[in-house]
């Protein structure tokens, strides 16, 4: 299993236009293709612009990293730092249908 996160995650509320700081981690079993980190550290740099709620984040990283490296399984964990006094985690899975 690889694990990877940073803290460094942001997006833009779709709503209010402010900054979403959030960390991220990713675990993954891989197949045959692994993640390049300088391509997911420019992949996840792409978001500072992107107006998107915390839930569709995790839930399009998770789709876009399955379809990039087909892992036998992988998890995504979204933590956004506290706004309007309410702390959220989103945690999203993937589990390759056996054959």
């Amino acid at each position: 299993e690889i694990a990877l996160d940073t803290d460094e995650f942001t997006a833009v509320c779709p709503w209010t236009g402010l900054p979403d700081f959030g960390a991220l981690t990713i675990r993954y079993v891989p197949d045959m293709k692994l993640l390049e980190l300088k391509s997911l550290k420019y992949y996840l740099l792409s978001y500072r612009q992107v107006g998107i709620v915390q839930e569709h984040a995790a839930n399009r990283i998770l789709k876009d990293l399955v379809a990039a490296c087909r892992p036998h399984r992988m998890a995504v964990s979204l933590d956004y730092k506290t706004r309007g006094g309410i702390h959220t985690t989103v945690d999203v899975a993937y589990q390759a249908t056996e054959v």
